[in-house]
């Protein structure tokens, strides 16, 4: 599904072409996307970027789009040396002065555009770094991966949206809600359970037979 058909269903399933609702439906959209983003983690909401530490700077930049880190390594020779997350106060502690340099152990995250590593690199290191963010929207995009793959959720969060804006009848919109948490729970059995099992650790999903 792309942006152009989810429009078209929004404005088809909530019987309206009002120009200021269907000016809105950019932001129902959006809305929707962020809270089916901040509930389940997908694979389609990692990044993974490489590049150097600063020899001196105890201090690394974060990428523009970033929001969560999920791991960083430093690639010390060709072994990976995982990161430890820890509190600026704790790296402060420890490292009280930035002169105090080596393979970094830890670090924090600073604030919006910055980490902090402890103990200070002491060397121009490979840090590879694996973090969440927000993908382009299919509002802008046009496209996206839950249009491509999951189109019922983005659907039902989109309509969820669209029919709080119309204030519309408390019964359609019980419906729509469990309509989005029907198809939630099974992008949620996706990317939260599938994604993160194998068959091997985990055994194939069986369904008891009685």
């Amino acid at each position: 599904m792309n942006y152009s058909q989810l429009s078209t269903l929004i404005q088809d399933y909530c019987e309206s072409t009002e120009s200021s609702f269907v000016a809105n439906i950019p932001t129902f959209v959006e809305v929707a996307e962020q809270r089916i983003y901040n509930t389940v983690q997908l694979p389609a909401l990692r990044k993974n970027v490489t590049g150097p530490m600063t020899a001196g700077n105890q201090y690394m930049s974060l990428p523009s789009d970033w929001l969560s880190t999920f791991s960083i390594a430093v690639i010390a020779g060709s072994v990976y040396e995982y990161l430890i997350n820890k509190d600026v106060n704790f790296i402060r502690s420890s490292y009280p002065t930035a002169a105090t340099q080596g393979v970094p152990k830890y670090y924090a995250i600073f604030d919006d555009n910055f980490m902090i590593l402890g103990p200070t690199p002491d060397s121009a290191y490979t840090a590879e770094l694996h973090y969440y963010y927000y993908p382009p929207s299919i509002v802008t995009a046009g496209t996206s991966w839950l249009g491509d793959n999951f189109d019922s959720v983005l659907l039902y969060g989109s309509l969820r949206e669209a029919y709080t804006y119309l204030k519309g009848e408390g019964d359609m919109m019980q419906n729509y809600e469990q309509k989005y948490q029907e198809a939630l729970g099974q992008l949620k059995r996706l990317g939260d359970g599938l994604d993160r099992q194998d068959a091997y650790r985990s055994g194939q999903v069986r369904v008891p037979v009685t």
